[in-house]
Parts: C-alpha cells; sequence; structure tokens
C-alpha cells in the first residue's frame, strides 16, 4: 500500500474524520478521533490494541485514505454523520433496516393543515412527530385521531375537490369539510392545535373537553350526540392506556438500554413525555463486533437522533457508558438547548435504564434464536436438495430464470438470487427481450440465460457487475423440459464451472433435471422444496413486476402521444397531479382545468379528445 503508507507519514494529530477506501474508490468505512494520527495508524500496526472482528477483513482492502480535519470532536462527529449516510459503508455499525423511519406529520403552515404519514422530514413549514419503530402503530394512531378531532385526510394544499360538493369522509364524520365552508379556518385551525398537544403529550385536555361535550349533549338529550362523543373519549384513553404509569418528577427523558453479542447489538429507547412512557421503540444494529458498549451507543444516538424532529433534554443510558461528552455537546447543538446524557447511579432512573437494558437482551435473546432457528431451516433446505437432486455441493448460490409476456408482446425475463437460501436483492436483474416475433418462450428463456452468462465470462472487464459475476450453483429455470432445454443449449455456449441445472413445473411441482425423462416429485411438505417455490415465485414476481412496468409506460406513450396540446411538459403535470394514466383517463373535466401548469383550454380540449375518441391505448 504505498499511497497509504505515505499518507500515513502526514497525518495531522487534529481532530477530524478519515475514510477508507477500496481500489474502486468506494468508501469502506468513516470514523472519527480526536487525534488523526495515532487512531488511523492504529489500523496499521502489528499487534494493535483494536480487538473489533470486522478489522482483520477491512485493512486488506484499504487501498487509498482521506481524512477531514475539523477544529473539534463535536464538528467531527456532524461530519462523521452526514458522510456516513451519504456513503452508507459497509464497515461501519448501522441500523438494520435501512429505511427511514415513519413519523406524523402536521403541515402547519398550510390554510387547513394536513395530518398524514410520512418517512420524509425535510420539507419546511411541516412539524414532525416522531420517529416511530412500528408504521402500523402510526397507521392505527393517525385512524383514532381522525376519528376524533375530524381534520381533513385529502391530500394536497388545499382541502377538497373542484365539484363544491363535500365527499364521503364528511358525512361518516370523519372530516369537517373545510373544503365547502362547513368550518372556518380559525375553528380547524383549534382542531389542529389540539391534535398539535395530543401528539406532544397533553391528553388530558383533550379528555376534558370531549367529557364536557358528552355531558352537555346528554342533558340536552341529544344521546346520539353523547354517544359519539362518549366512543371518542374511549378511543383516546385507549391510546393514552400506552402511555403507561405517570413519572411526573422525572420529565421528558429517553432511557436507553443496549444489548451485544457478536456482530449484532440491540438497542431499546423508551421515550417519557412529561412522565409518562409513550411507547417503546427497539432496533437492531450490524457491524457491532468488538465494540464497547460506549461507541454502539455513540453510532446508534448519531443516526437515530440525526434523524428525529425532536430531542428531549436528557438521555438516560447505560450505566458502562463513559466518554460521551461529546456526543452530549453534538446533542445539544441539533436542540438547540442544552441535552444531559447521564448514567445514573441509583434511583428511578438507574431502574429505568436498567429495565431498558433488560429488554435490549430479550430482543436480542429473541432475534438470535429466531435467527438460528431459520439458518437451522435454510441448512435443512438446502442439503434435502442436495439429497434429492444428487447435486455435488450445497447449493448456496441459487439462481432462477422467468419469462413473462402476454402474446408475445413487451417480453422480459428476471434472474432472482438466493444466497444461503436467502434472496440477495442486491444481485436481482431483469432483462427486456427483443427481436423475437411473436411469443416464443423457448427462445426468450435462451436468450436470458446467454446474456447473464455471458457477463460472468466479462466479468472482470470494464462491464463488471457484481450480479453476474459469481457463477452459481444451481440454476433453477420456471418451466418444463422445453425451457430446460432451451436453457442448457444457451450455457453450453460457455466455457462455464460445474454448474447444476433444474426446471420446476408449476402444474404439480414437478422438478425436471438434464438427461432424465421422468420427472421428480418431491416431498411436498419438504423444506427443499418449499425453497424451491419460494426462488421460482420470487423470479416471477420480479418478471412480472417488470412487465407492468414497461406495459404502463407504452401505455402512457402511446395515450399522450394521441392528444393534441400535450408535451412532455404537460404530460408530466398531469402524472404529477393524478398519479397514473387511468386516473388521467377517470377525470372530469373540473379535475383536468385543475392541473397546475396545464391552461384551462387546453384541459376542455384533453378531456374533449379523450371521450371523443375513446381511451387510446
Amino acid at each position: 500500500m504505498p499511497d497509504v503508507s505515505g499518507k500515513l507519514k502526514g497525518l495531522p494529530a487534529k481532530p477530524g474524520v478519515y475514510l477508507f477506501r477500496d481500489e474502486r474508490g468506494d468508501v469502506l468505512y468513516i470514523g472519527k478521533a480526536k487525534s488523526l494520527r495515532p487512531r488511523v495508524r492504529s489500523y496499521f500496526q502489528a499487534g494493535r490494541g483494536d480487538t473489533r472482528a470486522s478489522i482483520p477483513n477491512l485493512v486488506p482492502r484499504i487501498a487509498d485514505l482521506e481524512v477531514i480535519v475539523t477544529n473539534t470532536e463535536v464538528e467531527a462527529l456532524h461530519l462523521e454523520q452526514n458522510l456516513v449516510k451519504r456513503h452508507r459503508p459497509p464497515f461501519n455499525v448501522r441500523l438494520r433496516d435501512d429505511k427511514s423511519f415513519p413519523y406524523i406529520a402536521v403541515t402547519v403552515e398550510d390554510d387547513f393543515p394536513r395530518v398524514m404519514f410520512t418517512r420524509e422530514r425535510h420539507r419546511r413549514g411541516v412539524l414532525y412527530f416522531g420517529p416511530y419503530a412500528n408504521a402500523k402503530k402510526v397507521r392505527e394512531t393517525l385512524d383514532v385521531l381522525n376519528r376524533v378531532f375530524q381534520f381533513r385526510p385529502c391530500e394536497g394544499p388545499k382541502p377538497g375537490r373542484h365539484s363544491g360538493i363535500p365527499c364521503l369522509d364528511f358525512h361518516i364524520e370523519r372530516c369537517h369539510a373545510p373544503c365547502v365552508g362547513y368550518i372556518s379556518q380559525e375553528g380547524y385551525r383549534e382542531i389542529v392545535d389540539g391534535v398539535v398537544g395530543f401528539l406532544s403529550g397533553d391528553t388530558k385536555t383533550i379528555r376534558r373537553e370531549l367529557e364536557r361535550q358528552m355531558q352537555e349533549a346528554a342533558a340536552d338529550e341529544r344521546y346520539e350526540d353523547a354517544a359519539r362523543y362518549r366512543n371518542r373519549l374511549f378511543a383516546i384513553e385507549k391510546l393514552a392506556e400506552r402511555q403507561g404509569a405517570d413519572r411526573q418528577e422525572i420529565g421528558s427523558i429517553d432511557v436507553l438500554g443496549v444489548a451485544a453479542e457478536g456482530d449484532r447489538a440491540a438497542v431499546q429507547v423508551f421515550p417519557l413525555r412529561g412522565g409518562k412512557m409513550v411507547d417503546r421503540h427497539g432496533f437492531h444494529l450490524e457491524n457491532v463486533a468488538g465494540q464497547d458498549p460506549t461507541t454502539i451507543l455513540e453510532s446508534f444516538c448519531l443516526e437515530y437522533y440525526g434523524n428525529a424532529p425532536s430531542i428531549p433534554p436528557q438521555l438516560v443510558v447505560p450505566p458502562e457508558s463513559i466518554g460521551l461528552e461529546a456526543l452530549e455537546q453534538f446533542l445539544t447543538e441539533l436542540r438547540g438547548s442544552r441535552v444531559e446524557v447521564r448514567a445514573p447511579a441509583r434511583g428511578e432512573k438507574r431502574r429505568l435504564a436498567e429495565l431498558a437494558a433488560q429488554n435490549a437482551r430479550i430482543a436480542l435473546d429473541s432475534e438470535t434464536l429466531v435467527s438460528e432457528q431459520k439458518r437451522l431451516r435454510r441448512v435443512a433446505a438446502l442439503e434435502e436438495l442436495r439429497e434429492a437432486l444428487n447435486l455435488e455441493s450445497l447449493p448456496l448460490r441459487i439462481e432462477c430464470f422467468d419469462i413473462s409476456n402476454i402474446q408475445g408482446q413487451q417480453i422480459v425475463g428476471s434472474m432472482v438470487v438466493f444466497q444461503d437460501g436467502v434472496a440477495k436483492k442486491a444481485h436481482y436483474r431483469k432483462f427486456a427481450v427483443r427481436g423475437l416475433d411473436g411469443q416464443d418462450d423457448f427462445a426468450a428463456m435462451a436468450e436470458v440465460v446467454s446474456r447473464r452468462f455471458a457477463r460472468l465470462r466479462t466479468g472482470v472487464e470494464e462491464d463488471y457487475d457484481e450480479g453476474f459475476a459469481t457463477a452459481p450453483n444451481l440454476v433453477v429455470i420456471d418451466g418444463g423440459k422445453g425451457q430446460l432445454s432451451a436453457a442448457l443449449e444457451a450455457m453450453q455456449a460457455y466455457e462455464l464451472p460445474r454448474v447444476a441445472v433444474i426446471a420446476l413445473a408449476k402444474r404439480v411441482e414437478e422438478v425436471f433435471v438434464p438427461d432424465r425423462q421422468d420427472s421428480i416429485l418431491l416431498d411436498p411438505h419438504g423444506a427443499g422444496l418449499q425453497l424451491l417455490q419460494r426462488v421460482r415465485d420470487e423470479a416471477h414476481r420480479f418478471a412480472l413486476g417488470f412487465h407492468r412496468q414497461r406495459r404502463s409506460a407504452q401505455a402512457r406513450e402511446s395515450l399522450f402521444d394521441t392528444l393534441e396540446g400535450v408535451g412532455p411538459v404537460r404530460r408530466r403535470a398531469l402524472l404529477r397531479h393524478f398519479g397514473s394514466t387511468e386516473a388521467v383517463l377517470a377525470a372530469s373535466e373540473a379535475e383536468l382545468e385543475g392541473v397546475p401548469g396545464v391552461p384551462a383550454k387546453t384541459a376542455r380540449s384533453i378531456y374533449a379528445q379523450l371521450h371523443r375518441t375513446g381511451r387510446p391505448g
């Protein structure tokens, strides 16, 4: 590593961030240090004190390093967080689920704000609550809140439709119909303030108001209204039951518990707001082997609170956590006011910290047990396939191919990959089959298989593709003897390692193998056949999705190509507004006139063309 060795000599003894890259320039790992010189050089020293299990795999792949000097360790934390989000290095500690967290968003700057589910939090003028760990619970909460507060569920910055008639939500008491003026802007704002107050932890105000309305309705003998208020009160109380016991003296804090074992860790977050435990969030982390609890906790907090719209004034962390001053200052800057990161020694907070740690350990043990059971089932499935199909080795990498088309139109193929019995979606590939005259599944299968193994032969050249670079142990063809023969003939054109090939027919789940007339019937309840079925069904799903995507694109093009006055800009405006070609076709003239960027005259012309000529495409 001549380049790396030269850079090691000139490292500054200042705080900053370091990036390790491989020979292709991809970022392998990002770290921060109080002093870059000793920290970075420790990776390359014999007998280093770094005991992390991933280091022996990391260091040989380092072809280049880059450092960015900062003024303080806190600045380095900020920079590390941003760079990790951007590059997602494979050797960094990370949350297992890469999806963004679910939030409840309130568009407070709209005249009639929306309250909605979202996974993004970058829009200005929107108040976010969360993040939450369970999307289902968020949707259930929104459903209850909508029944109680009756905020508008329609989309867009302005409520309602252009028809001037309230929709069904008004008639089933899910909306006050601000679109037709049944509620003033001020009255609607009071409703939204109630939603914001409840989501902020104030349940007493809405409870008192519902109780008052229920009693007044009962006193006036409006018993149906009283029953509605009672049901809303019950719904709110059911939501509030999740919040647990009051601990008013504790205030608003987050209690964090950590448990680690091997390469995995579990973190439990108990958010208390106004002394009430409002939820419990559980997360699993990867790449933690050899990391101390403090480093794991710091890595988690950078990712979790870096995405959080609100940070409590205090974090209660495990007692063994030390040296978190930089994290404390980092969170303080994010919040805009002081955040205390505290490891309590006694009292109620210590009890809560122990409870969070206990839950983290239970979650990790449960996840470990489930993972081990799944692993053993996968091993049993692979062993069963090797025995039943007389394979030379375990089919550790299985590739399955499928063809999808309708009467020879928009023919596509798919390749899905299962590694060690688990779907490896990063290696899935799609194929658009061209040049075939009519429907010929055999020729289409031959073309797809040929194109796949042609890339295996050239895997080290400029068109390197990781999904094609590794030869499979077992190729599964979705179909019968004809598709199997077509695939075998295509593969014979290449000098391939020994690859087993089979076909799986859907009708009675027959397995066809080369040089054998009769089919093999596997145990219908066995793990081996169930694995083959999962692989085949995934290939079919992937191919069908690609086929529908191409068909939809073709329909969209043919539709808009026939409309006068609609070019690319207006096409995008129509699709952005309605979401699909079908919605454009179903739109009324008034709805078309309401599309931003489409003049009213053009909208009327579009409507007339669609309804004069029918529905093209």
